[in-house]
């Protein structure tokens, strides 16, 4: 078997082959090459006799600090071969945690509960990160191996069961990759080459622009595709592509997308891209024939601000803006809230103008939760544990009837009680009290005392963070349920609802009241936020869907009880 490691300042290659060591052979472009028998291998840089294991490792079953596993993508039995993927237009995606979705935190596991997302609604099935890290425990925002899925959840047979079985059921899997920074620990990649340049807030940065930068983008895009070939990924959501620091004219993620393009075309089933960026810079998402890089989506953290203030009413750190009376409104109608405006959290302008004629609404994901804005608060905290049912089922309505593609966390279709926090399980004894004491100093700043911060070292706080699956069929979650599972049918019987185009829609906020009016075509969706009834005038039609007790007066006028909606149809 062929061996092969780029290190190009290396005088010095070896591979130590199942505790058999062999000399590598210098090859073109800091390539090194040899021929050995065996599975389980590890390689030595110059006369360092420690092994490490292969940047570019499709299997660690001894963990991240141990010897890579020959892995062979074309053994796995496939049953999927009927499946063409799923285009986002018209999607509603579900962002689950492997390790906490259920009891088992496996692959498998989850496996099991994927016919409730069907019956959900759910088109697409977003995994935060696989690939490997230290630790059995963690978000896996912290992975050091890009192309090694997590031993602890199933190994990457596991993933590919998850995925075939996700396809069988008509569902289009996304998968969170990180590729703006390493992890804490594990990380060897500057061992074999100069694949770091700087650090950003999280870790070191990849080169992406310097000398020896060509191995290093082919790094990152090569691991890319093999999840959408290797693993029959559908899409790749990119995590804060804003700390992706490139200076050449081709960006990396506009070089991302030209290759994706290609490998959808190869495949003949579509292929999707979708960032994180704080940007707010449309560029993302817009063609590469109009300027743009050519992604397919980003995240809208603008829409879920938006939402956050006016249901909880926190207007602390970057919330400050966004208790303007208009948000919702602005955000509906134009995506981004600052859009080269004035950013108070920034203390500067921030972003720049979404052009809604040529983009369309469904390249923007929106949400009232996601697995940051739960889990990176003090407490882990989600909207259920302090906002009422009836602002959460206000909240539900917006969303799904937004002309953005609507993203739910799990748990979420049920309003559950467990909380969702932060947590890691770094061996090293010195690294985890370093992140357990950062954690705690952080909120320190924001006033919340030590004993109220989780620990994140604790099995218990992983354990807090499980889903409660009895939940769903319990008094107070099961309405809840049953009303998302209402909104997402809605929005898949009522193109209007599904229409991405954001100067069609009409939005009639009140400046005295927390009321709205939402019109998308022959629909109207009534919502009532605050604690005083509202009789806005919606038009005649019939009822589709009512929160709270609310109606529709045969003169068109809604009567919105607090905390109510009303969706009306013509």
């Amino acid at each position: 078997m062929r061996f092969s490691v780029w290190a190009p300042s290396a005088d010095r290659v070896r591979v130590s082959v199942d505790a058999g060591v062999h000399e590598m052979t210098a090859g073109d472009g800091g390539w090194w090459h040899a021929e050995a028998d065996g599975i389980n291998y590890a390689f030595l840089l110059g006369d360092d006799d420690k092994p490490l294991p292969d940047p570019r490792s499709r299997w660690q079953p001894h963990g991240v600090h141990g010897e890579s596993r020959v892995y062979d993508h074309g053994e796995f039995e496939w049953t999927d071969d009927a499946w063409h993927g799923r285009q986002l237009p018209g999607g509603v995606l579900y962002e689950l945690h492997v390790g906490t979705f259920t009891e088992g935190g496996t692959f498998d596991a989850a496996i099991d509960r994927l016919d409730h997302l069907v019956d959900l609604g759910i088109t697409h099935v977003e995994l935060l990160p696989v690939n490997s890290f230290d630790g059995t425990a963690g978000w896996g925002y912290d992975g050091v191996l890009w192309g090694a899925v997590h031993e602890p959840y199933g190994g990457p047979d596991g993933f590919k069961r998850f995925v075939d079985a996700a396809h069988a059921r008509g569902l289009a899997v996304v998968l969170d990759v990180v590729y703006n920074h390493l992890g804490p620990s594990g990380a060897y990649l500057d061992r074999f080459g100069p694949y770091f340049a700087g650090q950003n807030d999280w870790g070191p940065g990849l080169n992406l622009d310097g000398p020896g930068s060509d191995e290093v983008r082919r790094y990152v895009i090569d691991n890319a595709l093999s999840w959408f070939r290797d693993f029959h990924v559908d899409a790749l959501r990119l995590d804060a592509v804003h700390a992706l620091l490139d200076r050449r004219a081709v960006h990396l993620l506009e070089q991302l997308a030209v290759e994706v393009k290609t490998l959808s075309a190869a495949l003949n089933r579509p292929l999707t891209l979708i960032a994180e960026s704080d940007l707010n810079d449309p560029r993302l998402v817009t063609p590469r024939e109009r300027g743009g890089y050519g992604l397919h989506a980003q995240w809208s953290d603008d829409f879920h601000h938006a939402l956050h203030v006016k249901l909880t009413g926190e207007t602390t750190g970057y919330y400050t803006d966004f208790a303007a009376h208009d948000a919702i409104e602005r955000v509906l109608r134009g995506v981004f809230f600052h859009a080269g405006t004035w950013s108070s959290f920034r203390e500067r302008t921030h972003g720049r103008p979404v052009d809604t004629r040529t983009v369309p609404g469904h390249r923007f994901l929106a949400y009232l939760q996601n697995h940051d804005q739960i889990g990176n608060r003090a407490t882990g905290d989600r909207l259920s544990a302090t906002v009422s049912p009836g602002r959460l089922a206000c909240g539900a309505a917006i969303l799904f009837c937004s002309p953005f593609t609507p993203m739910v966390f799990m748990g979420e279709e049920w309003a559950a009680s467990t909380p969702w926090q932060f947590f890691a399980s770094f061996p090293d004894p010195e690294l985890a009290e370093a992140v357990r004491t950062g954690r705690r100093r952080e909120f320190a700043r924001h006033g919340w005392g030590e004993s109220e911060v989780p620990d994140p070292m604790d099995p218990a706080t992983v354990e807090r963070s499980r889903l409660d699956w009895s939940e769903v069929d319990r008094p107070g979650h099961r309405e809840m349920f049953e009303l998302y599972r209402t909104l997402i049918r809605l929005r898949r019987e009522r193109p209007e609802l599904a229409d991405p185009w954001l100067p069609e829609l009409q939005v009639h906020e009140s400046r005295t009241a927390d009321w709205l009016v939402l019109r998308r075509g022959g629909l109207r969706l009534a919502v009532n936020f605050g604690a005083e009834a509202a009789n806005p005038l919606v038009g005649e039609g019939a009822v589709l869907l009512a929160w709270g007790g609310a109606e529709l007066h045969p003169t068109g006028m809604a009567e919105l009880p607090p905390e109510s909606f009303v969706l009306v149809g013509s």
